[in-house]
């Protein structure tokens, strides 16, 4: 019996499949059916809601948020009480967690409120960082006020809810509310602090080793700039709060180089203008996430396009998209510099050169960002697609005076990966590859993911002092060594997740970023939860594919690849609608051949030469 059976019986044994008798259209997607006129809830969908909503309270935890646990059903009150005992989390009065008799208040002071049960229970003087709610009819009040507070909200629900309460719960876990279905919801959440807590106790020693080092390095006592000192995402301090993100956002400027072409992909015009996810281009997606930013904070971050000659007018064409948008969009364009061989090829970028820097100088950016308050940039490779603006990378730039920092992410899902991403270390140059690089484990141990943080007035101080000079610069196409990063004081890696390093070169990757793997929220690029396998598919498409236009006329629509681990296509293949690839599949159509995969099918761990084989 596999776990993933065993993990379902036990949900069937809390009934938590069992729904009511009328199931709301909105919840039918959580259903497997009806028996005896009764909804039968979809125990595979429970199961990845649950996973989800714990996962999304452990990356809390993690952070030291607060929690507020509602209810008001006295048969589960011994349940929820043991639950906020064990983590140590149970007094109202510890502003960490809160367990009230159902009722949510937005005051910012200590206020006294009487719950239905004629208890006198004091109010949080800070509203909770998430709600936590287990019976979600009785409390539609509750989470009415908590989404007018844009506070997070997980919640028991059941086919019964109306669509107006739905769509306000953040993490919905479809299930009925059985005291025995509590009690493991319950338990989970105690095992997440717990292990939280454990890992905490154990990760502050750790802390303690490396802190001296961190400083001694980040305050410029390093004298070998051949050593980049990298510092895991998880050890950065806890995200700023609302004010502090406000305040740092409006001293950011991000920077997207524009000046690659979709020429080895046969798309005529800028990479950037190709449409990768729910049909959004790479520069939606950024323009996307700063009006998410605009809307939720009180901040204004200026776009700025580095094209070259190449890409200028196409850009300025597609801007015209964007005349309503909130953002700031400046397009500048930037000297090229030819390839090492001297070939009238393509002229190519370098992000993070001087050359960039320079371009801003004398453009006269830079110092009209200076004089508008701004104090780093973002600078954003063209070929990766997954950036994010992250206000708790820069809050630690700012408190540590860091002037450069370039996020990278280990070469493989190795056995080195916990390793090197949970531990800081010291690097060589030499051993951190450029994003753009096919790199092999054995010589590089990182990857440059295309996003660096740097300080802007670090920048004019070099440029002043004209200590930064282009020609002292190695184009190294290889190594971070050839990055301005010798000539910063200070200067940090930041090893973030594999998620944040999507790359669109070829093809398959576009594939990759079309298919049901990835979605849009917000300009950033999520990944389906359904697929368990930290890598993604390793995807090679034969020479019919190597063109977008190629790509999009052969597959009829894009395949269902959760379950896949790669895949092989050669020769002259059409795909149809609705095909789902699962495991290991080849595809080779035999010479002559016009092999047409039909609609609907699954393919799973199969070699396919011919109709035959499907």
């Amino acid at each position: 019996m596999t776990l993933h059976s065993i993990v379902i019986q036990k949900l069937l044994s809390t009934n938590a499949h069992l729904g009511r008798r009328v199931a709301a259209h909105h919840f039918k997607q959580f259903t497997y059916g009806t028996r005896n006129g009764m909804a039968i809830i979809d125990s595979d969908r429970t199961l990845i809601c649950l996973r989800t909503a714990v996962e999304f309270i452990a990356a809390l935890a993690q952070q030291k948020a607060r929690f507020m646990f509602v209810n008001t059903n006295s048969l589960w009150d011994e349940i929820i009480e043991q639950m906020t005992k064990k983590i140590g989390c149970y007094s109202p009065s510890m502003n960490l967690l809160w367990r009230t008799g159902g009722f949510l208040t937005n005051s910012h002071s200590p206020k006294k409120f009487r719950s239905r049960r004629k208890k006198i229970c004091f109010g949080p003087t800070q509203p909770p960082d998430c709600l936590v709610v287990f019976d979600t009819d009785r409390k539609s009040s509750v989470i009415l006020e908590a989404d007018r507070l844009q506070i997070p909200i997980v919640s028991l629900v059941d086919s019964a809810m109306p669509l107006e309460c739905y769509k306000k719960i953040t993490y919905p876990i479809p299930a009925n509310d059985s005291v025995q279905f509590v009690y493991l919801v319950c338990n989970l959440i105690t095992k997440t602090f717990l292990l939280h807590q454990k890992s905490t106790a154990s990760s502050v020693a750790q802390q303690e080793d490396t802190r001296e080092q961190v400083e001694r390095i980040e305050e410029g006592k390093s004298v070998n700039k051949d050593e980049l000192l990298v510092l895991p995402y998880s050890l950065l301090p806890i995200s700023p709060g609302v004010d502090r993100t406000e305040e740092l956002l409006d001293k950011l400027v991000v920077l997207k180089f524009n000046g690659a072409l979709g020429t080895n992909m046969g798309f005529h015009g800028p990479k950037s203008t190709i449409q990768i996810c729910d049909g959004l281009t790479s520069l939606d997606l950024i323009v996307n996430q700063i009006e998410a930013l605009h809307s939720k904070y009180r901040c204004s971050v200026p776009l700025l396009l580095m094209n070259t000659t190449t890409t200028h007018e196409d850009t300025v064409k597609v801007l015209e998209k964007y005349a309503k948008s909130n953002v700031d969009i400046h397009s500048l364009k930037q000297s090229q510099h030819k390839s090492s061989g001297g070939q009238s090829g393509e002229d190519e970028l370098y992000p993070g050169h001087g050359a960039v820097f320079l371009s801003i100088m004398k453009s006269g950016t830079l110092d009209v960002l200076l004089s508008q308050g701004k104090e780093y940039i973002l600078v954003v490779d063209s070929d990766n697609v997954a950036t994010t603006i992250d206000p708790k990378i820069m809050d630690h730039l700012i408190e540590k005076k860091i002037e450069y920092c370039i996020e990278v992410v280990p070469t493989a899902y190795d056995a080195d990966f916990s390793n090197i991403g949970s531990r800081l270390q010291k690097f060589e140059l030499a051993e951190i590859a450029q994003s753009s690089v096919k790199h092999s484990t054995e010589k590089f141990k990182l990857v440059d993911t295309g996003s660096l943080w740097v300080n802007l007035r670090a920048i004019k101080r070099l440029l002043d002092t004209d200590t930064l000079k282009i020609e002292d610069i190695s184009v190294s196409k290889e190594t971070a060594a050839g990055s301005a990063i010798r000539f910063f004081d200070r200067a940090i890696g930041v090893n973030v997740p594999h998620s944040r390093s999507l790359s669109l070169n070829k093809t398959s990757d576009l594939l990759l970023l079309k298919s049901d793997l990835y979605t849009c929220d917000e300009g950033v690029l999520v990944r389906n939860i359904a697929r368990t396998n930290p890598e993604n598919p390793v995807i090679e498409l034969g020479p019919e594919f190597e063109k977008v236009s190629d790509l999009l006329s052969r597959f009829k629509s894009m395949p269902d690849i959760i379950g896949l681990d790669s895949l092989k296509v050669t020769g002259d293949v059409w795909f149809g609608a609705g095909i789902t690839l699962k495991g290991r599949v080849t595809i080779a159509a035999k010479p002559g051949m016009k092999l047409e995969i039909p609609d609907g099918v699954v393919i799973e761990n199969k070699d396919i030469n011919g109709p035959s084989d499907i």
